[in-house]
């Protein structure tokens, strides 16, 4: 009789497959445990622009809209009747110094008087025509703005004006003329019961000529807050709240924050962020709380 092996040649091979089988299992390797601080996969995670949050000192300023004015203006008339314009010397527009001849009159009798400018300054008008007769109780000769000084005389809301002092600094926008420098010169006492507004008169510095009635914007800087700073782009304003999204071992927290003053583009953070934190540049609501994420520093990005 054959051997065993010889007549069932099919059984002993299935016996020696599951032997090795066994072997090869007992020896293959465990995969190794899944750190939970690390992304599944951290070149799939979205790439983010970052930057640091940093400390910035935001000035706290009160806007002030209204018109440009003179702060004083010299009215010149002659001063006898019976005078008539002869020759005209200035025109609106031209700066003048004390005791410049600004026009030749003729007197009833004969002869010349000259009309001159009590004060230096800017002339804004003039009735002065050639013939015409001029007089002390008539219309002016000459609008002198004395010293060329001009103010711009803004309204404030009420509960603003408790804010303003005397000699506070400001940046005034004046419509043709671009933005010169000022300083609060006097607050009024009052307000409209109307509108509930108040009046600030801000003076004007700078050798520009300005337009009277031009319309100006007074930006006036009444303190300033110092604290930690992020870009108007990473605020999210929803439903939760404000809120500003920072990455943190390659993954989005989200943070509820308490915003403070706006300068530029840049907010104050007051409470919610450290100085030093990593806070996504432009937050978005496709980033949703422990999303991976590659960050890329924003002086890196350029």
């Amino acid at each position: 009789m054959p051997p065993l092996a010889t007549r069932y040649p099919s059984r002993n091979l299935l016996a020696v497959l599951g032997a090795t089988f066994i072997i090869l299992a007992s020896v293959s390797p465990c995969p190794a445990a899944e750190d939970s601080d690390t992304p599944k996969d951290g070149a799939k995670g979205a790439t983010v622009t970052v930057l640091k949050a940093a400390k910035f000192c935001f000035p706290a300023i009160v806007e002030a809209s209204g018109i440009i004015i003179a702060r004083e203006e010299t009215m010149v008339r002659p001063d006898r009747p019976g005078l008539k314009v002869a020759e005209i010397l200035a025109e609106p527009g031209d700066t003048v110094t004390a005791g410049q001849n600004l026009a030749r009159l003729t007197l009833p009798e004969g002869g010349n008087a000259m009309v001159q400018a009590p004060v230096a300054g800017l002339i804004s008008a003039t009735t002065a025509v050639i013939g015409a007769i001029a007089s002390p109780r008539g219309e002016a000769l000459f609008s002198i703005i004395a010293r060329s000084e001009f103010d711009l005389v803004g309204m404030v809301p009420t509960h603003y004006i408790s804010k303003l002092a005397v000699n506070q600094p400001a940046r005034i926008k004046i419509v043709g003329a671009g933005e010169v420098d000022g300083k609060v010169r006097r607050v009024s006492a009052t307000v409209e019961p109307n509108s509930q507004l108040g009046q600030v008169f801000v003076s004007i510095t700078t050798n520009r000529r300005l337009l009277l009635n031009s319309s100006g914007r007074a930006l006036i800087k009444t303190g300033q807050s110092c604290g930690v700073s992020v870009p108007l782009t990473a605020v999210l304003y929803g439903n939760a709240g404000t809120v500003v999204q920072i990455v943190r071992r390659a993954r989005i927290e989200t943070k509820r924050v308490e915003v403070g003053l706006i300068y530029g583009a840049q907010v104050e953070i007051r409470e919610g962020l450290q100085e030093g934190d990593i806070v996504v540049a432009r937050a978005g609501a496709l980033l949703r709380e422990g999303d991976p994420v590659r960050p890329v520093m924003a002086a890196d990005a350029n």
